[in-house]
């Protein structure tokens, strides 16, 4: 079940993110079926679609080792899918943290900041 269901418009478009459960990293399906490490290359799917979609991906979550599959809104931006919440602002384009604070993993975005406070 797809607890977040309530917060995509039947006629918008959604894409399907999860936990790697590996290093616990936010990772986005992609059109080829792999699990990407960034939103902008995301496979999105019309949100009448997403119950069956995310059965789909659910049942090969053991197999593609991760967790917490769900849909999240976008909408098309000039790089990719753009997340329609805050939350999944946060979580598609970095740390809402001083860069100082970023992970090593992950390089700092200049634009993070002004992109989640403006949403």
């Amino acid at each position: 079940m797809d607890r977040r269901n309530n917060r995509r418009d039947a006629d918008g478009l959604s894409v399907v993110t999860a936990n790697r459960l590996l290093d616990g990293r936010i990772v986005w399906l992609e059109p080829n079926g792999t699990w990407g490490l960034t939103i902008k290359q995301a496979q999105t799917f019309s949100n009448n679609d997403m119950v069956d979609v995310l059965a789909r991906q659910t049942a090969c979550a053991a197999r593609d080792a991760v967790v917490g599959i769900y849909g999240v809104q976008v909408e098309p931006g000039s790089s990719g899918p753009e997340p329609v919440t805050t939350r999944e602002q946060i979580r598609a384009f970095g740390p809402s943290v001083h860069s100082e604070f970023t992970p090593l993993w992950q390089p700092p975005t200049p634009n993070a900041a002004t992109r989640t406070a403006d949403a």
